[in-house]
């Protein structure tokens, strides 16, 4: 039998799938058996890390197609762009492999880059930012976008580093936290990545917390009190479709809204 090995590397790129998917392809491959065929890389898994638990598990039959690539990264660019293109992605997960993809594709290219060092400056911007133009017509958002991306990937991969749970939760959207929020922790010391994840895993991250500025006012004294109501049944409609019962019941979701709707027009009422 070919020994396939897992790299765990490769095996941390692909976010997991929550428990019900897993129990619905569970199930599948125990009615229909494991139809689709594991792909290898020098007998390293780079497709349906999901598929191998369950029939290892079951101990059922599989079959495995391998691929070529001249390099790692190459590997690593095809799992990226199987999962943009199969998978029923997250707004934050499309963003994490948007940016893995830029990221591997600058790498790859390096090579250019560093025949051309000594070129003119505006040749080499020129050549550094082809990969962005590239990849913003393939995913038809804006060049700057993408380089951004590149940012929080790298940012998630850190905070993945520290806390698998923290990483996951990021992706799943379970954890709330901005783009721009993401981006700024690219700047911060490894001690800052930690105690962000260590943050995120024990429940203690506080989404949009943002520091005071000079124009911003915290006073709530002379805030009109139905404001106060206002920002009191939002906080709460937020959080209640932030749950992930809401994301997958869309009764529930309905639910919610006509509450919040229903809320705000009692309020509208006492002006």
């Amino acid at each position: 039998m070919l020994e396939i090995i897992i790299d765990e590397e490769f095996q941390r790129l692909l976010p997991p799938l929550d428990k019900r998917d897993f129990c619905s392809l569970e199930e599948d491959i125990l009615t229909y058996g494991c139809m689709n065929p594991l792909v290898l890389w020098n007998r390293i898994l780079i497709d349906g890390h999901n598929r191998y638990a369950i029939v290892t598990k079951h101990n059922l039959p599989f079959n495995t197609i391998s691929l070529d690539f001249n390099s790692r990264d190459e590997a690593l660019a095809w799992m990226i762009k199987v999962q943009i293109d199969r998978r029923n992605l997250t707004p934050m997960q499309l963003t994490y492999f948007r940016g893995l993809h830029y990221n591997i594709e600058k790498k790859l290219h390096g090579d250019v880059d560093r025949i051309t060092q000594n070129s003119p400056r505006g040749q080499n911007d020129l050549l550094e930012g082809s990969t962005a133009n590239r990849l913003s017509e393939k995913y038809n958002i804006s060049p700057r976008t993408i380089k951004r991306d590149g940012q929080i990937a790298d940012v998630i991969i850190a905070i993945g580093k520290e806390s698998t749970e923290a990483k996951n939760s990021i992706l799943s959207g379970e954890t709330h936290i901005s783009r721009k929020q993401l981006r700024e922790l690219s700047s911060a010391t490894e001690d800052g990545i930690a105690e962000k994840a260590a943050e995120i895993e024990t429940g203690k991250y506080e989404a949009g917390k943002t520091s005071a500025t000079p124009n911003a006012t915290n006073d709530s004294a002379n805030r009109h009190p139905l404001v106060t109501e206002i920002i009191t049944q939002t906080n709460k409609f937020v959080k209640i479709v932030q749950s992930p019962e809401a994301n997958r019941d869309s009764i529930e979701l309905k639910k919610s809204i006509r509450s919040f709707i229903t809320n705000l027009e009692d309020i509208y009422k006492q002006i």
